[in-house]
C-alpha cells in the first residue's frame, strides 16, 4: 500500500476505537507527535491517555497498560515489534506511527504502521510529527492549525539539517502551516537562537558552518556587528528578528565574504528559518529550533508532560516551568561542555571518545558532545560513554559529527547498530547523529569495533544517507 492508502486506515482504525493510550518518546519529535495526536483524537471525542518512555525496552513496557484500548506508538515502535508481539498486543490494538528503521517481529505479526522511511525520497526526511500530522489533518482538515508543532518535531529531529532546509512532505507540511498562518519561513544566517540570543551569541556559538575568525570569540563578533553599524555600542543585545532586511543582508555577504576569503565554503552557511509570528517576540517558542529545544528540555529532565502542555497551548505555569527547564538545561549542558573540554577525548584513530560514568545524565550527554565538537578534531566524530542511573549493568552510546564528515561516507547510525548488535546491545538515530546502548563491561572491545566500522566507511567514501 501506498502512504495515502496507510494514512486512511489509520484513521480508521482510529475513528473505532473507544479510548486510545498514547506511547511516545520524551524528545522533541516524540513530544510534538503525541501532542498532535493527542489533540486530533482528543477533538474527535476520543479520551487519550498519554505514556512518555525513554525508550521502548522490556521494563518500559510495563508502562503500556494490558486493556483494550488502543495503544497509538508515536516516535518509537517499528524497531520494538518484537516487544509487542512479546507482551501479546494483537493486531487490532496496536498503530505504529514512526520514520525509525523497521524490524518485523520474529513471530510474523504484522502490526498496522504508517512509517515515512517505507514511500521514498520524498517522504523520508519526515519524522514522526509530520506522520501524525497528516493523520491529524485527515481525521479534520481543520487540524492544520497543529502544522506548527509538526515542523517543530521535524527541525528538533535534524530533518532540515543536511540539506539546511526542510524538504519532500516535511516541506509541504510547512507549507499548510504558512497558508493557514501559522508559520512564517524566510532564508537567514544557519545559527541558533535567531528569535532570543543576542546576535554576537549567535555568531560566536556557530558551529556547522564555523565562521573563521568569529566562531568561539564573542568579541570578534561584537566588533563585526559595530563595524557594520549593526550594533552601536559593545553593550547592544539585538537579535536576528529584529535586523531590517538591508542589515541582514550586509550581515550575510561579509560573513560569505569572510569565509570564502578563508578557503571556506558558503555552502551551510544560509538555511531556512521558520518562525511562528503569533509567538511572543524573543519567546523561545518564536522559532521551530528554539522551541524544539525547550521541548527536549523537558523530556531530558524527565518532564514531558510540561512539554506536551507548552504545545497544547499553555503560557502560563507549565510555560512558566518549561522555561525554567530550559535555563536549566542550558546551564548543565554548558557545564558538561567544559566537563569534555577540561577532561579531554582520547583518540582511537577513526573517532575520539570519553566515558563521563556517572558524573552527567545519560539523557544529555550526546547534546553535550554535540556542542564540544566544534572545540575539538571536527574531522573525526566524537563518542561519548555514560552509566545509566537507573539501569546499572547498561552503558549509553552517544555519537556526534557533521556534515562534511557525512560527506566522506560516515553514517553514525549504521556503525552503532552493527556494533552494538555485536555486544548484545541495540543502537538507533540518525547519520549525523545516533547511539546506543551495550552491556556494561565491554566498552573497550565496543570502542575499537566502532572505530574499524567507522574506518572502513570512510575508505568505501560512499555516502550512506
Amino acid at each position: 500500500m501506498g502512504f495515502i492508502e496507510d494514512i486512511s486506515t489509520a484513521t480508521d482504525i482510529i475513528r473505532s476505537a473507544d479510548a486510545v493510550t498514547l506511547v511516545s518518546h520524551i524528545d522533541a519529535d516524540g513530544i510534538t507527535s503525541e501532542a498532535i495526536a493527542a489533540q486530533a483524537i482528543s477533538r474527535l471525542g476520543i479520551p487519550v491517555t498519554p505514556v512518555f518512555v525513554r525508550q521502548l525496552e522490556p521494563m518500559t513496557m510495563r508502562h503500556v497498560p494490558n486493556d483494550d484500548t488502543l495503544k497509538v506508538f508515536t516516535d518509537l515502535g517499528a524497531g520494538q515489534q518484537n516487544l509487542m508481539e512479546d507482551a501479546g498486543l494483537p493486531t487490532d490494538r496496536v498503530l505504529i506511527l514512526d520514520h525509525h528503521i523497521n524490524q518485523p517481529a520474529p513471530g510474523g505479526t504484522v502490526y498496522p504502521q504508517v512509517n515515512s522511511q517505507f514511500y521514498g525520497p520524498e517522504y523520508a526526511k519526515c519524522s514522526a510529527a509530520g506522520v501524525a500530522y497528516m493523520i491529524a489533518r485527515k481525521l479534520d482538515p481543520a487540524n492544520t492549525d497543529l502544522a506548527e508543532l509538526a515542523v517543530v518535531g521535524n527541525v528538533g529531529d535534524m530533518m532540515a539539517r543536511e540539506t539546511c532546509c526542510l524538504t519532500g512532505l516535511a516541506r509541504w507540511i510547512a507549507d499548510d502551516g504558512v497558508e493557514a498562518g501559522r508559520i512564517r519561513i524566510s532564508k537567514g544566517l544557519n545559527c541558533y537562537g535567531l528569535s532570543t540570543r543576542p546576535l554576537h551569541l549567535c555568531l560566536a556559538n556557530s558551529d556547522d558552518p564555523l565562521l573563521p575568525g568569529i566562531s568561539g570569540d564573542p568579541k570578534a563578533a561584537i566588533n563585526l556587528l559595530m563595524r557594520l553599524g549593526i550594533y552601536e555600542k559593545s553593550s547592544d543585545q539585538r537579535v536576528w528578528e529584529e535586523l531590517s532586511a538591508d542589515e541582514a543582508k550586509l550581515l550575510a555577504s561579509v560573513v560569505a565574504e569572510q569565509m570564502i576569503a578563508n578557503g571556506e565554503s558558503t555552502e551551510r552557511l544560509f538555511a531556512e528559518l521558520y518562525f511562528f509570528p503569533h509567538e511572543t517576540e524573543k519567546s523561545p517558542l518564536r522559532n521551530a529550533s528554539e522551541y524544539a529545544t525547550m521541548l527536549n528540555a523537558c523530556g531530558r529532565w524527565a518532564k514531558p508532560k510540561i512539554g506536551e502542555a507548552v504545545c497544547y497551548g499553555d503560557r502560563g505555569q507549565q510555560y512558566r516551568e518549561a522555561e525554567h527547564m530550559l535555563r536549566h538545561h542550558r546551564s548543565i549542558i554548558r557545564d558538561l561542555c567544559e566537563y569534555i573540554l577540561d577532561t579531554g577525548v582520547a583518540d582511537a584513530g577513526s573517532i575520539q571518545w570519553i566515558h563521563t560514568h556517572d558524573v552527567y545524565p545519560d539523557t544529555i550527554v550526546g547534546i553535550g558532545a554535540g556542542m564540544a565538537l566544534s572545540k575539538l578534531d571536527p574531522a573525526k566524530p566524537i563518542m561519548v560513554l555514560c552509566n545509566v542511573a537507573d539501569e546499572p549493568d547498561l552503558i549509553k552510546i552517544s555519537m556526534r559529527t557533521y556534515e562534511k564528515v557525512l560527506q566522506r561516507g560516515v553514517d553514525l547510525q549504521a556503525a552503532l547498530v552493527a556494533a552494538a548488535s555485536e555486544f548484545n546491545g541495540a543502537g538507533g538515530g540518525h547519520n549525523i547523529a545516533a547511539g546506543a546502548y551495550i552491556p556494561r563491561g565491554c566498552e573497550d572491545d565496543f570502542i575499537r569495533r566502532v572505530n574499524e566500522l567507522i574506518a572502513g566507511q570512510l575508505a568505501a567514501g560512499a555516502p550512506h544517507c
